[in-house]
């Protein structure tokens, strides 16, 4: 009975970062993934067993809040939790609209799977101000990269594959992998998903 989980937002890499987290908390969930908002609201209007929605505000369709409102409408019921890249006051707004509770990209793979437990049980989540998070570190670090681990991370975030990044930088599978792993232990991450997780939160994207 673990029901289905609505995951809605544009990029790929960000979809399977919220995957990951919701595996964790409700193992055996089904996944239902949209990357616009006209195709989350027919997913929400069809789905029977609908749990939970993750909401990015920012999606091809979306204009402020309306992500939120027209998912509200289609299913009043079923908790929604925006994790977007919006700034912090836009918290108080989305709780307006219909969510549960806001979460900025930036926080952590474990305050992200906190705030998902809550959610599902219609409680809002403790919301981390950005201030309060240690990312200034964090920033040292990725200023720290190489220029060809920074390339690397930024393919990365693009969805490319080792194969793909390999023929882009024209180096050699292996020497992909070798950058990966410097990056993942200096960003103190264990999986791509996590490393590029990291990136997005810090504004580090190739899109702009």
């Amino acid at each position: 009975m673990s029901g289905s989980v609505l995951i809605a937002d544009d990029h790929p890499l960000f979809r399977q970062a919220l995957r990951l987290a919701v595996e964790r908390i409700i193992p055996g969930t089904r996944m239902i993934e949209a990357g616009t908002l006209a195709t989350a609201a027919a997913a929400a209007a069809s789905a029977q067993d609908l749990r939970l929605i993750l909401l990015d505000l920012k999606m091809p369709g979306a204009v402020g809040y309306s992500g939120i409102a027209l998912l509200h409408a289609e299913c009043p019921k079923v908790p929604i939790l925006v994790v977007s890249s919006a700034g912090t006051e836009a918290a108080a707004e989305a709780r307006a609209f219909g969510a549960v509770g806001f979460l900025h990209k930036g926080c952590d793979l474990g305050t992200i799977e906190q705030a998902i437990a809550r959610a599902l049980n219609h409680d809002a989540p403790v919301e981390q101000p950005l201030g309060d998070r240690p990312m200034d570190q964090v920033r040292k670090t990725v200023a720290g990269f190489t220029p060809m681990q920074l390339k690397v991370l930024l393919a990365v975030l693009d969805g490319q594959l080792n194969k793909q990044i390999a023929h882009r930088l024209d180096i050699s599978e292996a020497t992909v992998k070798v950058h990966m792993t410097a990056i993942m232990r200096k960003l103190d991450v264990r999986t791509r998903t996590q490393a590029a997780l990291v990136a997005r939160s810090l504004g580090i994207d190739s899109q702009g």
